[in-house]
């Protein structure tokens, strides 16, 4: 399986179970509806293990433009193989999102809230201001890619390691995901805010490309910051 083939695949799942769990819980009429942070917070931290566990040893299972741009900063990566990550991981996020409008069609259709139509797909500040929304998705990011490089030089085997993101992305939503709902990757955010735009969302509002470059200038930051302390400190 090519990078591009299982970063697509990877991210595409990624994204389903993500924005999966939000709309689950956002969305009215649903079963889990008003079933709070705590299940979206896990309901991620499962989304990224499950595709890492399936696809880490084709790619890497990066699925982030911000991890694979930082590791290429350090040299994990080549940065040729930049692009062909990229592009694969733009497009599964915007396969992903489409799949989350379809499977979620009618309950998008009994919504009323375009906040909560929007939350489904991208993230947006609890409190909107602008210098402390950017710092937050930096120190989030940060800790990923920090955490991602600490594990990762563990011998751990059979899976084990990959538990361990899970739980590294469940800890950043408990703990600093209450701010800007923890983007921490711009193809996670930017890709379903695209099929937000473009998609027939009935009722749906305007897709805040105001607050858009935040989600994903600051993952990028954060993210090659904590490669290059963690390669200093390590």
């Amino acid at each position: 399986m090519t990078i591009f083939l299982a970063e697509l695949v990877g991210t595409l799942l990624l994204i389903l179970l993500g924005d999966g769990v939000v709309a689950n819980v956002v969305l009215k009429n649903s079963k889990g509806y008003g079933s709070g942070w705590m299940v979206i917070t896990t309901g991620w931290a499962f989304a990224v293990a499950v595709p890492a566990l399936i696809f880490g040893s084709y790619s890497g299972a990066h699925f982030n433009p911000a991890l694979t741009i930082a590791l290429a900063t350090i040299g994990k990566v080549a940065w040729a193989q930049v692009p062909i990550y990229l592009a694969g991981q733009f497009v599964g996020g915007f396969l992903g999102a489409v799949l989350v409008f379809i499977f979620n069609y009618d309950h998008f259709k009994c919504t009323d809230s375009q906040g909560d139509k929007l939350a489904v797909f991208c993230t947006g500040p609890a409190i909107r201001n602008t210098g402390i929304n950017f710092i937050c998705e930096v120190i989030g990011t940060f800790v990923l890619v920090f955490g991602i490089l600490g594990i990762g030089a563990q011998n751990l085997t059979n899976g084990i390691g990959t538990l361990f993101v899970g739980f590294l992305i469940w800890a950043i939503g408990l703990s600093l995901g209450g701010t800007t709902g923890y983007a921490i990757n711009p193809a996670r955010d930017l890709a379903p805010r695209i099929a937000h735009a473009v998609l027939p969302i009935p009722g749906k509002g305007d897709s805040d490309w105001g607050y858009s470059w935040i989600p994903v200038i600051a993952p990028i930051i954060g993210a090659v910051l904590g490669a290059v302390c963690y390669t200093m400190i390590m």
